[in-house]
């Protein structure tokens, strides 16, 4: 008993002790009053630390009465430097506005939270890599790989991780915290349309991979990558492009309020895009997309911010479709040919999102975010040609119509452990899914239709919940751990057929972090979690509610490592088993089951400067992809990536000149499941360069600068041209695009 007390008195007395200690808090923000989200705040004699939160503030505890050097440093902003005395039982509050200046990778501070150092990561490639199209705003993602193969308006096939995400699977994407991914998809599970987004409205992208992170759901499990628009624009502008192929862009993004530097001043904005396109296929792809975004933005006092945007998206295109290999040897077309000409589609998405963050007395804060869309789709596609109906062809069209509605809570604080630094996370919300006429059909000549091979309406309901702690065990140590649930109610409603009941599940996923940081220059971590996909409503109803929610097992451990003011290293060593699961193909209308796979891997990722200006990037990506049940010499994964890597070489002083030369390298990979076909791998380089006169900006484009022949997209198929007596399977592919060059003129109004 006497020892109990003893402990006690002691544990008091330390508490008291801490009490009495000081704290510095403040907030950074930009020229234009804007929180900075992730800047390293550090006091360099303690060598203590914090990151800027979502309200772009820092809390440093416990700090020993003193003087010292503040340092405050953020990618792409000048570097800040104050004294500041601090006293004990006293709070330090301070502001403090950032400049813009040339990115410097000497300001980058390896720092005890590993989400802050990813997030500077990712802050260096997209200050670094141009953004210069839609398809430009996925490849921010180091080692994802996209491929197009219907005339440039069906969303990108996504390869991540030694994945064929098809068009988005295994990756969750959002767009100012609104889903991307459409579940229940009429081409697919998770479908990831993002050419509604503009990409000069991008101001930041947070992406990481595996199935570590609470706050990220269904889909994520092969990473997520989470888009953030701008709040608002410094200036009004309009942008021109021209090129080959008679392709044409412009942009525009204008200002409807006169900016101000006033505390609470509003903000809106209008952005619009319109693209038109007759590809490089030799039947013209008649490719047009209007895209626009309109964002209102303010302050509305010293502790809540609201945020309300519009958007509005529509796409129509035509396509010539993947060809086989045989129809080009003989002939019949050439690579930029066409068996069926009359394939393409339209789609429409418009979007409505609202966010209101409100910060508390206690530093803690949290967001309120509510978002509507409508989206409608048609896709008309012939992958067989003749080989299911000989005299009308098989063409086939998917398409829907749907409501998606849903709002989102979160709330972070942070506290105190025991004298340690610690926070929470907490959050709820829902998604509903309104898809009606969700259709597969037999077409012919797009119009015509010859039979529903599917037909129904999809209901869908996700709602969760989430927890996440994270606790500075010593000043370096770090651990974060966290829970999430996940419920579900999937509904369809059968036109061709009896309907089946309702299904309704939910899962648990636990995740697991550890950071250490070494010294100011290094950093390893471990990090572990479940994460899981849904499957298609269609596929849940038909089999009764069997493996409804297949789960995914993932590991990694790996460093971030800064060995010199110009150099940032990381490197990861990776593991994700995923359970059975069953896939509905949207393309044939029919289930496939599954087995158990697993995939690991390595990743390596390199960032150097040079000379003020003058920066290089590399991420190298080497994955072992493998189905478990199957046979030996059958345990290939079709299509899944092994090896991949890009790269770049960037000049970019912020003053007259800038220029890019990047790569992009593919590998040869298995097309089925014995490997005896293999879907050729590629190598490319694209080039970019910028002048900058006054308020001009002229700028020059040129992908595929070594005019080399590639397949984009590469599929195994069985299929019978129209002349032919039996079908044949082999490779069927799109082409990638050939040299094409594209300038623009920028102007600043």
């Amino acid at each position: 008993m006497r020892s109990y007390i003893l402990t006690l008195c002691i544990a008091l007395f330390g508490f008291q002790a801490l009490a009495q200690k000081g704290q510095v808090t403040g907030t950074i923000v930009d020229a234009q009053g804007e929180p900075l989200v992730g800047a390293n705040v550090v006091l360099v004699e303690a060598a203590q630390g914090s990151p800027t939160d979502r309200m772009g503030k820092f809390y440093l505890n416990n700090v020993d009465s003193g003087k010292y050097q503040l340092q405050v440093s953020f990618i792409g902003f000048e570097k800040y430097t104050e004294e500041i005395i601090i006293n004990d039982r006293e709070k330090t509050e301070i502001e403090v506005t950032l400049s813009r200046a040339n990115l410097e990778l000497k300001d980058v501070r390896i720092m005890p939270g590993l989400d802050q150092n990813q997030s500077q990561i990712s802050a260096i490639d997209i200050g670094l890599r141009p953004i210069k199209s839609s398809q430009d705003v996925l490849q921010i993602v180091p080692g994802l790989f996209i491929a197009q193969h219907a005339g440039g308006g069906k969303a990108e096939q996504i390869f991540l991780r030694g994945f064929d995400i098809d068009h988005g699977t295994d990756i969750a994407l959002t767009v100012d915290g609104m889903p991307v991914n459409m579940v229940s998809h009429a081409h697919g599970q998770g479908y990831s349309d993002l050419h509604f987004v503009i990409p000069e409205t991008i101001e930041r992208v947070a992406f990481d991979k595996g199935p570590y992170y609470t706050d990220q759901g269904n889909l994520n499990t092969a990473g997520f990558a989470a888009f953030s628009t701008k709040k608002r624009i410094s200036e009004s502008s309009i942008k021109l492009e021209g090129g080959q192929f008679n392709t044409f862009r412009g942009v525009g993004l204008f200002n409807l309020i006169t900016p101000s530097n006033e505390k609470y001043a509003p903000s809106l904005y209008l952005a619009s895009e319109y693209s038109i396109s007759d590809g490089y296929f030799e039947s013209p792809q008649n490719f047009n997309r209007f895209n626009s975004l309109l964002k209102f933005n303010q302050r509305l006092n010293d502790r809540n911010t609201l945020e309300i945007s519009a958007s509005a998206f529509s796409s129509r295109w035509s396509a010539s479709g993947q060809i086989p290999q045989r129809a080009i040897d003989s002939g019949r077309i050439s690579r930029f040919g066409a068996i069926d000409d009359t394939e393409g589609g339209k789609t429409s998405r418009y979007n409505l999102n609202a966010q209101l963050v409100s910060e508390f007395n206690d530093g803690s804060f949290i967001e309120n975010q509510i978002f509507l869309s409508r989206y409608d789709f048609n896709l008309v596609s012939n992958f067989t040609f003749f080989l299911n109906d000989p005299v009308f062809g098989d063409q086939i069209t998917q398409s829907e119509k749907r409501t998606m509605l849903g709002s989102r809570h979160t709330y972070w604080t942070d506290w105190s452990l025991l004298g340690r630094d610690a926070s929470t996370e907490l959050g709820i919300g829902f998604r509903h899914d309104i898809i009606d006429d969700n259709r597969l059909s037999r077409t012919f000549q797009k119009n015509t239709i010859l039979e529903d091979l599917a037909f129904g309406d999809i209901r869908e309901t996700n709602l969760y919940l989430f927890a996440e702690e994270q606790v500075s065990l010593t000043n370096k140590l770090e651990l974060t751990t966290g829970v999430r649930y996940d419920w579900f109610s999937f509904s369809y409603a059968d036109k061709l057929a009896t309907s089946q009941p309702d299904v309704n599940q939910g899962i648990f996923s636990p995740k697991l972090k550890l950071s250490y940081t070494v010294n100011p220059s290094l950093n390893l971590f471990v990090k572990s979690g479940v994460g899981f996909h849904s499957n298609d409503s269609r596929v849940v109803v038909a089999r009764s509610g069997e493996q409804i929610l297949p789960k995914a097992y993932g590991l990694d451990v790996g460093s971030i490592w800064k060995p010199s003011d110009k150099l940032l290293v990381n490197l990861a060593f990776w593991r994700l088993n995923l359970d059975q699961e069953f896939v509905y193909v949207g393309d044939e209308g029919i289930v496939e089951a599954g087995g158990k796979t697993t995939r690991q891997g390595i990743e390596l990722g390199l960032r150097y400067q040079f000379t003020p200006g003058l920066y290089a990037s590399m991420d190298v990506n080497y994955t072992d992809p493998r189905s478990v049940e199957e046979a030996e010499g059958q345990q290939y994964i079709p299509l899944a990536p092994t090896f991949t890597s890009i790269g770049s070489i960037i000049y970019d002083t912020k003053k007259r000149f800038s220029g890019s030369l990047s790569y992009r390298l593919l590998g040869d990979r298995s097309a089925n499941e014995d490997r005896s076909l293999i879907a050729d791998g590629y190598f490319l380089l694209d080039m970019t360069m910028n002048y900058r006169v006054g308020r001009f900006d002229i700028g020059l484009s040129i992908e595929n600068l070594l005019n080399r022949e590639w397949k984009e997209a590469q599929f195994e198929t069985e299929s019978r041209l129209f002349s032919e007596a039996a079908p044949v399977s082999e490779i069927h592919f799109t082409p990638g695009t050939p040299f094409q060059a594209r300038i623009s003129l920028g102007i600043k109004l």
